[in-house]
């Protein structure tokens, strides 16, 4: 066998010193692509774990829908709103006022007098007094009760303004009647005389009070005054309304058009941070 013959086979012979060598240079450069695409695999593996840990934590933390609470609980009973002394001046022949149905009385209810006062031949007095009350609750979907009042507030105001057969309608707004308040004025003409329509609508916090009042001269009787019968109707709305507010006691409630935001403000100006860094610094003062 010739020389180069035998080197030949030296070479082809996987035992040999040099072939593997070779082996272990061509194991390293194929394995060298494997590990660096198993480590791109793995290092996109956990950025999607990442991602998807911090979506989870991102869910977790956001806040679930709150809504301020209500500020008024219950209602008075609607026909103790009012005092006897008002009540005669407004409605003086009633004998007692008649309570209104309601499902519940915590959220809803009403009150009416009517009084005729009888002059024979010389005519006759009519006055009709009635008192509303509707509570609103907070509500998630919804909203804050004070929301809802105010949404039926203006409610009642329109259709107090766009009353059937009403004439020479007018509005003003009324101080001193909650947070807001409107008395409606308009002239009602029957069969029996013209009869003379005040209607207040106040609201204070979550409770909506609508209180009507009119007056006729019947049988010949003069009609009476507007100005009058309006002035008597307001003093009784800021009456109904005080009685809402002393049912539920003083300071029983946030009032409502306080922030939920100052709230949390005030809280994160507080933060647990100031006071260790107020807390290190005295460390460090006294080290």
């Amino acid at each position: 066998m010739s020389e180069g013959t035998m080197q030949r086979r030296v070479q082809r012979d996987p035992r040999s010193p040099r072939a593997k060598r070779l082996t272990r240079v061509l194991v390293c450069a194929v394995a060298v692509p494997l590990v660096a695409a198993g480590c791109s695999s793995d290092s996109g593996s956990d950025e999607g774990k990442d991602k998807g840990a911090s979506a989870s934590a991102s869910q977790s933390a956001s806040p679930s829908p709150t809504v301020r609470a209500a500020a008024y609980k219950t209602l008075p009973e609607p026909c103790t709103v009012l005092s006897e002394k008002t009540l005669d001046d407004l409605a003086p022949k009633a004998k007692k006022g008649k309570e209104g149905s309601s499902d519940d009385v915590s959220t809803r209810g009403s009150c009416s007098w009517s009084s005729l006062d009888n002059n024979g031949v010389k005519g006759s007095q009519f006055r009709w007094l009635n008192v509303s009350l509707l509570r609103f609750d907070s509500d998630t979907t919804r909203g804050a009760g004070d929301k809802l009042a105010q949404e039926y507030y203006d409610k009642q105001v329109r259709d107090a303004q766009s009353a059937e057969g009403a004439k020479s309608t007018k509005s003003e707004p009324v101080d001193g009647a909650g947070d807001e308040a409107t008395a409606v004025r308009y002239d009602l003409k029957k069969e029996e005389g013209t009869f003379k329509q005040q209607t207040v609508v106040a609201r204070v916090e979550n409770v909506v009070v609508t209180l009507d009042y009119n007056g006729a001269g019947l049988a010949g009787d003069k009609t009476p005054d507007a100005d009058d019968l309006m002035k008597d109707a307001q003093k009784a709305a800021k009456e109904a309304v005080a009685s809402v507010t002393k049912a539920n006691g003083t300071g029983a409630a946030p009032s409502a058009s306080a922030s939920p935001s100052k709230s949390a403000s005030e809280s994160s100006s507080k933060s647990p941070s100031g006071s260790a860094s107020e807390s290190a610094s005295k460390a460090s003062s006294k080290g």
